[in-house]
C-alpha cells in the first residue's frame, strides 16, 4: 500500500522528471556582468528608499494633506498592502512574459506610482498612489533575483542574488537619509519625485545592460500555483514570516528605544539608522560566503544568531557605547538570511520559481506588519523598550524550529541536488 507521503513524493519525482525533460532555456551571458547586477540593484535602491522614507516624513505628510500623524501611518500600510497583493498576482499572471520585459514594465509602474505620490492633492489619492507604488515591489525583487541567478554559474547564484538585493540595503545608508532631508527641506512630495527619477534611470540601465531572456514557454499560472502544493515552499515562507517578525518587532521602535534607553538625542537617530543600513549591506554581501557551508546550515545558523542578537539587544541598548554595535548587529545578522531564503525558495519551488521568489518579499512585509504589531502590543502592556527584542528572540527560535522541520522533511524526501 502506498502511503500519502509516498504518493506525494512519487508525484513530485514525476513532476521533476518532466521538468528535467524540458528543453533548456538559452540564456545570453552578459558581457558586463557587474553592470547588469548594478542595474538590478539600482531598482532595489529606489524601492528601498521609498519603502522607508515615508516613516521619516510622516509629520510632513500629515501636515501636507491635512490629517493626523496616526492616520498618516496608513500610508505605510497602503504600500505594504500593495506589496502583498502585487507579488503573487504579478508572478502568477505574468509567468510567460520574458523576464527582462517584465522588469522594465514593473519599474515603469513603480516610477509612475511614486510620481503620482508626489503629485497627490489629497489623502485618498495618496493612499492609492502608495498602493500602486508597492505593487511592483515583491515581483521586481523576485524576478530580479531569478535574472541575477541565471547570469552566473550555479555555484555563484546566492552571490548574484545578494548583489541584486544589496541595492535595498544601501538605500538605508544613502537613499533614505538623503530623501528624508530633501523632504524636510523642499517638501515631502520631492522625496517621492526623486525616487521616481531613480526608477526611470533604472529602466534605462536595465534596458542597456541586462541580457534579454526568452520567455518560458512551459510557464503558466497553473504551474506557478502548483508550487504552493509543496510543503517545503510553505516551510521556507514560514521561516521568513516568523524568523523576521522578531527583527521588525525591534526595528519598528528603534528611534524611541535609542532615545529612551541609550540616551541619544533625536538628532542622532539618522546616524543610528545609517549604522543599521551599513549592517544590512554587510550582512547581505556576506550571505553568499556563508552559504558555502550548506544552504540549510547557513539558514539555521543565521536564525540562531538572530535569536542571540535579539536576546542581548535590550541589555546593550541601555548604554550608548554598546547600543551602536548592537544596532550594527541588528542590521547585519538578519540580512544574512534574505539571500539564502530567496535561493532556497527558487530551489524548492521547481515549476513555480517566479511566484515563490516574489512571495518571499510579500512574506517579509507580512513579517513587518506582524512584528510592528507585536512590538506595539508588548509596549502597550506596560513593558519597557528592552522587551520587544526579547519577545523577538522567541520568534527567531520558532523560525529555527521551522527550519529544523524543513531539514527533516528534506532528509526524508530529498530534492534533486542543486548547487547553492
Amino acid at each position: 500500500m502506498v502511503t500519502v507521503t509516498e504518493s506525494a513524493a512519487l508525484h513530485d519525482i514525476c513532476d521533476d522528471r518532466a521538468l528535467d525533460a524540458r528543453p533548456a532555456r538559452r540564456l545570453r551571458r552578459p558581457s558586463h556582468l557587474h553592470l547588469a547586477l548594478i542595474a538590478l540593484a539600482l531598482g532595489g535602491f529606489a524601492i528601498g528608499t521609498t519603502e522607508f522614507v515615508t516613516m521619516g516624513l510622516l509629520p510632513q505628510i500629515a501636515q501636507g494633506v491635512g490629517i493626523s500623524i496616526p492616520t498618516a501611518g496608513h500610508v505605510v500600510s497602503a504600500y505594504a498592502l500593495g506589496v502583498v497583493v502585487g507579488a503573487p498576482t504579478i508572478a502568477t499572471l505574468a509567468a510567460k512574459v520574458p523576464r527582462k520585459k517584465l522588469l522594465l514594465w514593473l519599474m515603469v509602474a513603480f516610477a509612475l506610482g511614486n510620481i503620482g505620490s508626489a503629485l497627490s492633492p489629497s489623502y485618498p489619492v495618496l493612499l492609492v498612489a502608495r498602493f500602486i507604488s508597492g505593487v511592483p515591489h515583491g515581483a521586481y525583487f523576485g524576478i530580479g533575483s531569478l535574472v541575477a541567478a541565471s547570469m552566473v554559474d550555479k555555484s555563484r547564484r546566492t552571490w548574484a542574488v545578494s548583489i541584486m538585493l544589496a541595492g535595498l540595503t544601501v538605500a538605508n545608508i544613502i537613499g533614505v537619509p538623503v530623501a528624508t532631508l530633501i523632504g524636510q527641506r523642499a517638501g515631502w512630495e520631492w522625496a517621492y519625485a526623486v525616487v521616481g527619477v531613480v526608477a526611470l534611470v533604472t529602466v534605462v540601465a536595465v534596458l542597456a545592460w541586462v541580457p534579454t531572456q526568452s520567455g518560458d514557454l512551459y510557464a503558466s499560472a497553473r504551474n506557478e500555483l502548483r508550487s504552493l502544493r509543496r510543503l517545503q515552499v510553505w516551510l521556507a515562507l514560514g521561516i521568513g514570516t516568523v524568523g523576521f517578525g522578531g527583527m521588525f518587532a525591534t526595528f519598528s521602535y528603534i528611534a524611541p528605544t535609542m532615545t529612551h534607553l541609550a540616551g541619544f538625542s533625536d538628532a542622532v537617530i539618522p546616524l543610528v539608522l545609517m549604522v543599521y543600513g551599513i549592517g544590512m549591506t554587510l550582512g547581505t554581501l556576506t550571505s553568499g560566503r556563508l552559504v558555502a557551508y550548506g544552504m540549510m546550515r547557513g539558514i539555521t545558523g543565521a536564525l540562531l544568531a538572530i535569536a542571540v542578537v535579539l536576546a542581548l539587544f535590550g541589555f546593550a541598548a541601555h548604554s550608548p557605547w554598546t547600543a551602536i554595535p548592537a544596532v550594527l548587529a541588528l542590521g547585519f545578522v538578519p540580512s544574512l538570511l534574505v539571500p539564502m531564503l530567496q535561493t532556497r525558495l527558487m530551489d524548492v519551488a521547481h515549476e513555480g520559481q517566479s511566484l515563490a521568489a516574489a512571495l518571499n518579499h510579500a512574506t517579509l512585509n507580512i513579517a513587518n506588519a506582524f512584528g510592528a504589531w507585536l512590538g506595539g502590543a508588548v509596549l502597550a502592556s506596560g513593558l519597557g523598550y528592552e522587551w520587544p527584542s526579547r519577545v523577538g528572540a522567541v520568534l527567531a527560535l520558532l523560525g529555527l524550529a521551522i527550519a529544523g522541520v524543513s531539514a527533516w522533511v528534506g532528509r526524508r524526501a530529498p530534492m534533486t541536488p542543486t548547487a547553492a
